[in-house]
């Protein structure tokens, strides 16, 4: 198997692993009744960055992140649709499914109409969909602070933070092998963030915290 095959596999797998980890919170909400205590936004979030590289995967005729992308959409879509038929509050998800819906919209119009076809258009929807990447990659730092200050991890996943350098460094590799840096370069942050939960682990974890625990986060 050629490397770039083996790459391709490994994002994959790994991509869709990481993906999958949201059934546990439609089990929760399934098992409750309830969807008060998870979180909207990283479903939302996440299902606009499945979007935006699902376009740029067809514009490259890319069919890694075509399916790895189609296939995270769909799971995000079938996250949200449990979380607005539990939740109460659906006046708020709704605004913001909205607002998602709007940027989502935009995005096209800014990049399918207005944009000439070619390389300016692939080269500022790669820009586009790195800087969301990078800033959902980043978005916990806050969170790794107050992990520092109150010395506990109870609240990182150690098996999600597996998931995401796995994720992160495939795809890595991935824009690396394809000399494609707007798959490279906002990956790369995933590597260092995980780097450091895992070093926050074995400086404040004990045994009995470091346990497999599924929780749908921004990565």
């Amino acid at each position: 198997m050629e490397f770039l095959q083996f790459l391709s596999c490994a994002c994959i797998v790994f991509t869709v692993g990481m993906f999958s980890t949201g059934l546990t919170d439609l089990k929760k909400m399934r098992a409750s009744k309830s969807a008060e205590n998870v979180q909207f936004l990283p479903f939302l979030t996440t299902c606009l960055n499945n979007m935006g590289w699902l376009y740029y995967g067809l514009l490259k005729s890319d069919g890694t992140l075509v399916l790895v992308n189609v296939i995270g959409a769909c799971l995000q879509l079938l996250y949200i649709f449990f979380y607005c038929h539990y939740i109460k509050d659906k006046r708020r998800v709704t605004s913001q499914a909205l607002l998602a819906g709007g940027v989502l919209c935009g995005g096209w119009l800014y990049f399918s109409v207005l944009l000439p076809q070619g390389e300016s258009q692939l080269a500022q929807l790669g820009l586009a969909c790195s800087l969301f990447t990078v800033s959902m990659y980043l978005s916990p730092l806050a969170d790794l602070m107050e992990i520092v200050r109150s010395g506990s991890v109870e609240r990182l996943s150690f098996s999600l933070t597996v998931a995401t350098f796995l994720t992160s460094t495939s795809w890595t590799l991935y824009g690396l092998q394809l000399q494609d840096f707007y798959i490279m370069i906002p990956n790369t942050p995933g590597i260092v963030t995980s780097l450091i939960r895992f070093f926050l682990f074995w400086r404040f974890a004990s045994a009995s915290e470091v346990m497999p625990s599924y929780k749908l986060i921004h990565i």
